[in-house]
Order: structure tokens, then sequence, then C-alpha cells
């Protein structure tokens, strides 16, 4: 069975596995967005996120209309490549400053499963932080 649902959020993917970036309107989705996109992030979709749940897993994908297209703030609606489908790996909260330096596992419920939650940080490593989660996880420690 699917379960489908459509999040104000935006969405950058590396090597398979995606991000989902969670906030208010100007709390910095798309810039975030832009920033791992720099560090070698592949866009998945940005203002509208669409999410589809399948055997235990949540796929993040772009509704047809805004495929390809990032919103930088001040400058205009830019392209980008785009990635196809991708498994949702983790998602980040713009709305909540993480006060502790070894903050506990969080866990945010999207369609039935429970995905790890980043929240804000305005660190300077803040971006290559999410990008080195992305690429290799949490450590059991």
């Amino acid at each position: 069975m699917k379960i489908s649902d459509t999040l104000h959020a935006t969405c950058v993917a590396w090597n398979g596995r995606a991000v989902v970036i969670r906030g208010a309107s100007g709390s910095g989705k798309s810039a975030l967005a832009l920033t791992l996109m720099a560090f070698g992030c592949t866009l998945v979709a940005d203002d509208r996120v669409r999410l589809e749940a399948q055997n235990g897993m949540v796929y993040a994908y772009c509704p047809q209309s805004i495929l390809g297209m990032v919103e930088a703030r001040g400058i205009g609606i830019l392209n980008a490549e785009y990635a196809p489908p991708t498994e949702v790996a983790c998602v980040v909260d713009l709305d909540h400053i993480e006060t502790e330096r070894l903050p506990p596992r969080r866990c945010f419920p999207l369609l039935g499963c429970d995905l790890p939650l980043i929240y804000r940080s305005d660190a300077p490593h803040f971006a290559p932080a999410i990008l080195q989660a992305l690429k290799a996880g949490w450590s059991d420690q």
C-alpha cells in the first residue's frame, strides 16, 4: 500500500539519500538547499515536496510544475539539475534551534516512518554536518 502527502518543504539529495528541509516561510529552506547544492547535492524539490511511503521507506520527489527550479531570495528562480525520486534519510527542522552540544536522537514521524530529525544550528558547520549525515549517517556512540 502506498501512502503519499505533499509538504511545504525543500529537499536535496546526495548519492541516493535525501534530506527534507522544513520550516516557516522565510526560514531559509531554499538557502540551506543552495548551500548543500554548492557542496555537491542535487535538488529534489523546492517549496513543495511530494512524499510517498513504500515498504517502510519514504521517497521524495518533485511536482512536475516546479521540476528543476529553486528560489534564490533576492536573485530569482534558478534552474537546477534535479534528482529522481529519492529515499529520505533525515529531516531538518529550521523552526527549532538546537541547544545541546550532543543532542538526543530525535525522530520525525512521516507517513508511518520515523526519520532522524535535526534542529537548526547557527554554527558554521551546520550545512557540512548535514551533508556528512547524508554521506555516512550517525555514529552509534
